[in-house]
């Protein structure tokens, strides 16, 4: 007799699952297949991924920040999410999509999902750097925040195909499924531009060396310019 499963064994079996054969997965949500359990799954799933990353790049400042960089960079992941989950199935039920709220929501988390798993992947390589440059802090900032944006691309196109896929099941004119395209992909903008932004608003996830512990800093400039910044300092202009 076989023994049964742990629920931790559980959920990382539906993102094993998610990992082989996305398409299949997709597919299951458009048919509203278990979908609650997979959403439970993943999240549980993806929230250890994204806390062993977030505890690697603030470990480059101190065992606090890490800790503070383990619980923040899930909160910031599935935030975006919450912010801009409402607008795409509202603005998605307006031209004409029958899916339900927990399945836009299953799609949207299976990206996050996927997000998670690659910067999963990536730790070991920020672990490297972290060990072998340990002075060289705005190094380690750019190459994170490279890594970050490699993932986030990859998730959006995960994202994207999702949305397509279920938006084919659909029984509708071509019309409708043409104007949910346009929506999509203005939606994606947004979500990029919410996530880099909420991002800036709970840093520190690194934790500048020159400065103590923070839980979170003033808000003043933005993402965009501290990345600048980041840049010129590894090129010695700044």
């Amino acid at each position: 007799m076989k023994a049964s499963k742990s629920p931790v064994s559980n959920y990382f079996s539906v993102l094993i699952d998610l990992l082989r054969d996305r398409h299949s997965f997709m597919a299951e949500i458009g048919k509203n297949e278990r979908v609650n359990r997979k959403i439970i799954a993943l999240l549980f799933s993806s929230s250890i991924f994204f806390a062993v990353y977030g505890l690697i790049i603030g470990a480059s400042s101190s065992w606090m920040q890490a800790i503070s960089s383990a619980v923040k960079l899930p909160i910031l992941y599935l935030m975006t999410m919450m912010i801009c989950l409402p607008t795409l199935y509202f603005f998605n039920i307006l031209f004409g999509s029958r899916k339900n709220f927990t399945q836009h929501l299953g799609v949207v988390i299976a990206a996050v999902a996927s997000i998670s798993v690659l910067l999963f992947s990536f730790a070991p390589v920020s672990l490297f750097f972290l060990i072998s440059a340990p002075n060289q802090y705005s190094f380690f900032l750019l190459l994170n925040v490279a890594i970050l944006g490699l993932t986030g691309f990859v998730g959006v196109k995960f994202l994207y195909d999702g949305m397509q896929l279920m938006s084919e099941q659909e029984d509708e004119t071509f019309e409708g499924k043409k104007n949910r395209t346009k929506l999509l992909k203005s939606w994606l903008f947004l979500y990029a531009f919410v996530g880099s932004q909420l991002g800036w608003t709970l840093r520190p996830f690194f934790g500048a060396p020159e400065q103590p512990f923070q839980l979170f800093r003033n808000l003043e400039g933005n993402f965009y310019q501290g990345v600048l910044n980041a840049i010129l300092n590894v090129l010695n202009l700044n």
